[in-house]
């Protein structure tokens, strides 16, 4: 929460010299106000919230646990681990790298493709891990946040990973995961709508599973990530005037 009040003060004070009425919401002043423990007549009791830890890590144990198995399998073992890349990645990236991370990993010795998927699902958790000071104030169903999640795989995929490299540096990593909190924050402000105060936030959770500015805001050049966080009246003639200027841009 602290590195979001940054993330809003800078945003202020980069804009300074914009119309104050055109600049977007601020996201800390109101998320704050959000109780992290909800309703807690639905809270779960210590013993069931640790089972389904169990249950979830568990799973993901054994079934990486019987594809390296499987991968030893004559014949169609070595088809085993480029499908399971294959499969994981076709929903995050899409099919065309999905399919080019399968033929490479035909050729591929085994351990890299174990390190590449021990990657992907590592930064998987590392995600859910940095976004939770969110999910523990905004609330969603198990649905509605698998779908979030899934309309924002890739970006989140990308964000994750290079961190979770980073990381793994001995005494670095330390000083990373402070960098990646923070960085997240800013991330929050690109991938979702600045929230209403608790009193106005029924549908608030429901409204956010879609990002609907995904589209617009993957074009946009680095030097103006900012555009689509302006107000709907100046937002679609920023970003007219935003897609036609020099620079790097998502594809």
């Amino acid at each position: 929460m602290d590195s979001l009040q940054w993330v809003d003060q800078t945003y202020v004070q980069k804009h300074k010299s914009e119309d104050p009425n055109s600049l977007r919401a601020m996201y800390y002043p109101n998320l704050r106000m959000y109780s992290t423990h909800g309703d807690t007549s639905q809270h779960k009791a210590p013993i069931d919230a640790a089972m389904i830890f169990l249950y979830r890590y568990g799973r993901r144990a054994a079934m990486s646990l019987a594809i390296y198995l499987l991968s030893y399998l004559p014949f169609v073992g070595r088809f085993v681990l480029p499908a399971a890349s294959f499969y994981t990645f076709n929903n995050a990236v899409g099919p065309i790298p999905a399919t080019v991370i399968f033929g490479s990993g035909i050729f591929l010795p085994r351990k890299y493709l174990v390190v590449f998927l021990q990657s992907y699902f590592s930064s998987r958790s590392l995600m859910r891990e940095l976004l939770e000071p969110y999910f523990s104030r905004i609330r969603f169903s198990k649905e509605q946040k698998r779908l979030w999640f899934h309309d924002r795989e890739g970006l989140l995929f990308g964000f994750g990973v290079g961190f979770y490299i980073f990381l793994k540096i001995p005494l670095l990593g330390v000083l990373i995961y402070g960098i990646a909190e923070a960085s997240t924050a800013y991330l929050i402000t690109k991938i979702t709508d600045p929230p209403p105060s608790p009193a106005y936030s029924e549908k608030f959770a429901e409204s956010q599973v879609r990002w609907t500015n995904k589209h617009d805001f993957l074009r946009l050049p680095l030097a103006n990530l900012d555009v689509n966080n302006t107000k709907t009246e100046t937002r679609n003639a920023d970003a007219a005037v935003a897609r036609n200027l020099p620079g790097k841009k998502f594809s």
